[in-house]
């Protein structure tokens, strides 16, 4: 059966299905507006997505082709994959952060084994072994690479400008840059009295930048023709900051559920971090590889108990977190090591 929740003050979000994933599903946001609905984010390019959004739609007496708009908190598939269906069936615009849309440009433009072989010399600096390595070779010999969701994301027709209102009739939706999770992640403001007139200064859809009961995937930025250091984890702090200050009255966020108390939310996901930083640094006692500080690192099981995939990206959340370590002065990279293992200072 959909399931769809009703917000008040003509919002409304759809659970729609990810596949083979334990988040579970999206929360598309629908809004109304003067000029028709506009979503917040769409969900994953699959049949049973396509068909749980376009029922939720139904459930609201709607039509796809009734979409005037989609607004993109940020590239992942999960988010922004089913948006290019959305905008053949009615014509919808589509808008993004500028830095996403790169993100979208250069994995669309790349030759099909450019990111298989990037993260094989990326992994195998960081220190994974070799059997971890080995299926990356293997799937771009195969050529398997064009399957991975992503490759064909809709280009957007709008860019999403920090800090400027959305041109949405009779809507006051405002867009708040919030790298961190990806470097063109936003949050959206809508500047309205909350229906129920809960005490706050609107409501937040908030993406994945601040969920009631996880912390997003921190991890770096990866871009193969640029050797820039971008520090990630403290663009998601000096982010987390920006939002607390909003003092919203609710949070609409892309998983799990509504929730009030941002700022409250904004200090335990802070603390956490602290937390996680000073673990780290006992653990950088002896000098590691990214690689090792990962298997070191607790997560929600056991390293032996990661699937495969989940391992790249654990990998690339320990990265994020030296990268804020170093660029504190707290570790240093060890001269001569190879792949380079870092210490505590």
């Amino acid at each position: 059966m959909t399931q769809v929740t009703e917000h008040g003050g003509g919002v409304w979000s759809l659970r729609v299905p990810i596949p083979d994933n334990p988040l579970g599903h999206t929360l598309v946001h629908v809004l109304d507006t003067g000029r028709g609905p506009v979503l917040v984010d769409t969900g994953w390019d699959d049949p049973a997505s396509w068909t749980e959004l376009t029922d939720g739609l139904t459930a609201l007496g709607l039509s796809v082709r009734d979409v005037h708009g989609v607004v993109i908190t940020h590239h992942h598939p999960d988010h922004h994959g089913l948006s290019g269906r959305v905008r053949e069936e009615s014509g919808a615009w589509i808008a993004m952060h500028a830095a996403d849309t790169a993100v979208i440009r250069r994995t669309r433009e790349a030759e099909p084994g450019t990111w298989f072989d990037y993260l094989a010399r990326k992994l195998a600096t960081v220190g994974a072994p070799e059997d971890h390595i080995a299926p990356l070779r293997a799937a771009r010999a195969s050529g398997r690479m064009r399957t991975l969701p992503g490759l064909r994301s809709a280009l957007p027709d709008r860019e999403i400008v920090p800090g400027e209102l959305l041109d949405l009739a009779g809507r006051r939706l405002r867009a708040v840059w919030t790298p961190g999770h990806t470097p063109g992640h936003v949050c959206l403001h809508l500047e309205e009295e909350h229906p129920s007139r809960l005490p706050g200064h609107g409501r937040l859809f908030s993406g994945d930048h601040l969920l009631p009961g996880i912390s997003p995937h921190i991890g770096l930025y990866e871009d193969p023709d640029d050797a820039t250091e971008t520090d990630p984890l403290g663009d998601y702090l000096d982010s987390l900051e920006r939002i607390g200050r909003l003092g919203v009255a609710e949070v609409l966020p892309a998983h799990q559920y509504a929730f009030t108390d941002a700022a409250g939310r904004v200090r335990e996901l802070l603390d956490h971090h602290e937390e996680r930083l000073t673990g780290l640094l006992g653990l950088l006692a002896t000098p590691l590889t990214p690689w090792q500080l990962a298997e070191r690192m607790e997560w929600n099981r056991p390293w032996d108990q990661i699937p495969y995939g989940s391992r790249t990206i654990a990998v690339s959340e320990a990265e994020a977190h030296l990268r804020r370590l170093v660029k504190l002065g707290r570790a240093e990279p060890v001269a001569g090591t190879d792949p380079v293992t870092y210490v505590a200072v």
